[in-house]
């Protein structure tokens, strides 16, 4: 019955956070700016934001937790683009959680966290 979910988080600038997103592998496929909504998207994973100009990136508790069936390919791929290790944004490389899990992290420029991750 249900399908998929779709988190929906904060955008200071919808222009700003869209780069971030796509320089990581999403596209851009819906920007309703009078609506204060953009939707972006990276295989069968949506993230969704609204507008939010007085987002506070080091207060943000906003966040998602993505699963995918491997991990290191994105991991792989975001070694290639020089992102930060600290501040924000920020990219906290692959590694095997004592959870079960092995994930990587991303806090984007509005401070959003998305985990990502596979069962070990």
């Amino acid at each position: 019955m249900l399908k998929a979910t779709s988190a929906i988080l904060p955008s200071r600038d919808f222009d700003q956070t869209s780069a971030f997103y796509t320089k990581i592998g999403f596209e851009e496929t819906g920007r309703w700016s009078d609506h204060g909504y953009m939707i972006l998207r990276m295989d069968e994973i949506e993230v969704h934001f609204f507008g939010h100009p007085d987002q506070k990136p080091y207060d943000s508790d906003h966040g998602v937790y993505i699963r995918t069936t491997d991990v290191d390919k994105l991991d792989n791929h975001l070694k290639t683009l020089d992102l930060p290790a600290n501040g924000i944004p920020r990219y906290h490389p692959v590694e095997d959680k004592e959870w079960g899990m092995r994930e990587l992290a991303i806090l984007d420029p509005d401070g959003n966290l998305l985990r990502v991750g596979q069962f070990l």
